[in-house]
C-alpha cells in the first residue's frame, strides 16, 4: 500500500503545486488588471485637467512652463508630470503630458496623457483632441433679431440673441438664445406687443423657393445659451497683449496690469500706435495685405466716400512696405483701419483695431477686393472692430460687370457689419461713418454681384443691401421698386476652414471641450 499511497500524496502535490500556480497568476493577472485600470483612470485625468486648464488659459501649451523652446515634432510640449491625487489625499500615481496645438490659429490641441499607476511600472496612454468653438464656428452670429428673405439663403450655422425669421433655405443649425421673441418691424415682424414669434420661425405665407409649411425644420434650435458679445472686450485686449510681446521694443508692456490702456509711440510689425491722440473718424491707417504673407502700411490722413476707388477716396502717405506678418499672426492697429489685398494674400492673419484707452471706438473699413490665394483653410484674415466693419462704397468697381468678393471673418464688437448707408436714405440703417449726408452707391444689374467667403458676427445689423427712396447715388431696382444703396445680387457663403481653425487668437464664444478621445496602444 506504500507506493499506492505516495502515487496519491504525489499526485495532490503535484495538483495543490498547480492549484496554488494557477491562484497566484490569478492573483498577479488581476492585479496587473486593477494597476492597468487605476493607470488609465489617472491617464484620463490628465485630459481632464488640461481641458480644465485651457479653458483658464487658451494659449497655454506648456503647462505653465517656459520649456521647451521648441516642440517636439510629433507629439508638441512636453512631457510634463504630475501626481494625481485623490479626494482622500491617496497619491494614484503620475500623469505625464504632451501638448500639440493643430496649427497657427487653430483652437484644436491634441493632448496624450500617460498615466502611471502609483508604486508600478504599468503604464495607459490616452489622447484626445480638445477644442472650443469661436465666433467663426458661425456664418453669421448676431446680438440682434436676424431676417433671411425668401431671396437669401444661410449657407453654415446662423445664430441670434434675440431670434431668427427664415424665411429663405438653410442647410445648417439655425439657433435663438429665446423662446420666443418680438421680431422689429423692419426685421420681419408687426412691430407690435402681441407679435410674439418662436425664437426661429418662417411667414406661412412664404411657399417659394422653399415652402415655410413644408420644409424641415429639425436643425432649428432654441432657445439656446446666449453669445457673449461682451467677451470681445477682453479678447481684444488679450490681442493687445499678444501684439506686445512679439516684439522685443513692446514686450515688457504685455505684463503690466495696465497693458491694455498702454499707447507706446513705438510702431512694430504686430503694434501700430495712434496716428494722434485727438481722434478722427477719417484718419488712420490702411494695410495692404500681400500675396507673399506680407503687409504694406499707409496713413489715412482723409476720406471722400462720394469718390470712386480707394485710391481716389483715400489721402494716404506711405509708412512701410513688405513688413512681415509676425509669428502670432495679429496686428493690433490703436487706431481705425482700411484694409484690402494686393492683389490676394496667403498666410493666416488678425488685424484687430481699437483705442482701448479712450472712450472713442474705431471701425475697421474694406477698402477694395480682400481675397485668398486659395480656399482650403491655410488662408485666413480675421478683422476685429471695436465698433463697425464697413464695406466701403467706394470698394466695389464703380461701373459695369464685376464680381466684387470678400473673404475672411468679421466681427463687430459694438456695431455692425455691413455695407454702410448714409443719412440721404429713406429706409431704415446706418451712416457710413458719418462722412456724407447722401446715400451710398448702388448696383442692382444682374452682372453685378457681390461674394462674400467667410464668417459675420455683428453686434447690431449686419446687411450688405439698403432699400430706401430716391436720393443722390442709390439706384432704382424696377423689381422690388426701392432705391438701392449697396450689391444687390450678392451671395453669403460661410467658410467650414474655420470652424476649429479660425484666425489666430480670435475670440472664442465658449469654453473648451473634448472633441475626439482614443487610447493609444504604444508609447512615445
Amino acid at each position: 500500500m506504500i507506493p499506492a499511497l505516495l502515487s496519491v500524496i504525489i499526485a495532490f502535490s503535484i495538483l495543490g503545486t498547480a492549484v496554488v500556480e494557477v491562484t497566484l497568476t490569478n492573483f498577479s493577472v488581476v492585479g496587473n488588471i486593477i494597476n492597468g485600470q487605476q493607470a488609465f483612470n489617472v491617464a484620463e485625468a490628465g485630459l481632464n485637467y488640461y481641458m480644465w486648464h485651457l479653458n483658464h488659459n487658451a494659449i497655454d501649451l506648456k503647462d505653465g512652463n517656459s520649456t521647451p523652446t521648441t516642440p517636439d515634432p510629433q507629439l508638441g510640449y512636453g512631457p510634463y508630470t504630475h501626481h494625481y491625487i485623490d479626494t482622500n489625499g491617496i497619491d494614484e500615481g503620475t500623469y505625464t503630458l504632451w501638448i500639440k496645438s493643430a496649427g497657427a490659429g487653430s483652437t484644436i490641441v491634441t493632448v496624450r496623457s500617460i498615466g502611471q499607476a502609483a508604486g508600478t511600472n504599468i503604464k495607459r496612454t490616452v489622447q484626445a483632441q480638445i477644442g472650443s468653438p469661436s465666433f467663426a464656428s458661425y456664418a453669421v452670429a448676431s446680438d440682434s433679431a436676424l431676417w433671411f428673405g425668401n431671396t437669401e439663403s444661410a449657407d453654415g450655422p446662423v445664430h441670434s440673441n434675440q431670434g431668427v425669421r427664415m424665411d429663405g433655405a438653410s442647410n445648417s443649425t439655425v439657433s435663438s438664445a429665446n423662446a420666443t421673441y418680438t421680431p422689429p418691424s423692419n426685421l420681419g415682424g408687426c412691430g407690435g406687443s402681441n407679435c410674439a414669434h418662436p425664437g426661429v420661425w418662417c411667414d406661412s405665407t412664404v411657399t417659394s423657393p422653399v415652402n415655410c409649411n413644408t420644409r424641415s425644420k429639425s436643425a432649428w434650435v432654441y432657445p439656446v445659451p446666449q453669445i457673449d458679445f461682451n467677451s470681445v472686450t477682453s479678447s481684444l485686449c488679450t490681442i493687445k497683449k499678444v501684439a506686445f510681446t512679439s516684439d522685443p521694443s513692446t514686450s515688457a508692456l504685455a505684463s503690466l496690469g495696465t497693458a491694455c490702456s498702454q499707447v507706446p509711440a513705438t510702431r512694430t510689425p504686430a503694434y501700430v500706435p495712434q496716428i494722434s491722440s485727438t481722434y478722427s473718424a477719417t484718419k488712420g491707417y490702411l494695410i495692404k495685405l500681400n500675396t507673399n504673407g506680407t503687409y504694406d502700411l499707409l496713413k489715412v490722413n482723409s476720406e471722400n466716400d462720394q469718390l470712386a476707388t480707394y485710391a481716389t477716396a483715400l489721402n494716404t502717405t506711405a509708412v512701410a512696405t513688405g513688413i512681415a506678418i509676425p509669428s502670432s499672426g495679429v496686428i493690433f492697429v490703436e487706431d481705425n483701419v482700411w484694409v484690402l489685398s494686393n492683389p490676394t494674400f496667403h498666410g493666416r492673419v488678425t488685424i484687430a483695431s481699437g483705442r482701448l484707452a479712450t472712450s472713442n471706438n474705431t471701425d475697421i473699413v474694406i477698402a477694395g477686393n480682400l481675397l485668398y490665394s486659395a480656399k482650403d483653410g491655410s488662408d485666413a484674415i480675421g478683422l476685429i472692430a471695436e465698433d463697425s466693419v464697413y464695406i466701403a462704397p467706394y470698394a466695389p468697381p464703380a461701373s459695369g460687370a464685376f464680381n466684387y468678393e470678400v473673404d475672411g471673418a468679421l466681427l463687430a464688437e459694438t456695431g455692425s457689419v455691413e455695407y454702410g448707408e448714409s443719412t440721404g436714405n429713406v429706409g431704415t440703417g446706418s451712416v457710413y461713418r458719418n462722412q456724407s449726408s447722401t446715400c451710398t452707391k448702388g448696383w442692382v444689374n444682374s452682372n453685378q454681384t457681390f461674394t462674400f467667403y467667410g464668417s459675420v458676427s455683428s453686434r447690431q445689423t449686419w446687411t450688405w443691401t439698403w432699400l430706401g427712396g430716391n436720393c443722390s447715388n442709390a439706384v432704382f431696382d424696377a423689381t422690388s421698386g426701392y432705391y438701392v444703396s449697396g450689391i444687390l445680387h450678392n451671395d453669403t457663403q460661410y467658410d467650414y476652414n474655420l470652424e476649429y481653425a479660425p484666425p489666430p487668437s480670435y475670440p472664442l464664444t465658449s469654453g473648451y471641450n473634448i472633441l475626439s478621445w482614443r487610447q493609444i496602444l504604444t508609447h512615445p
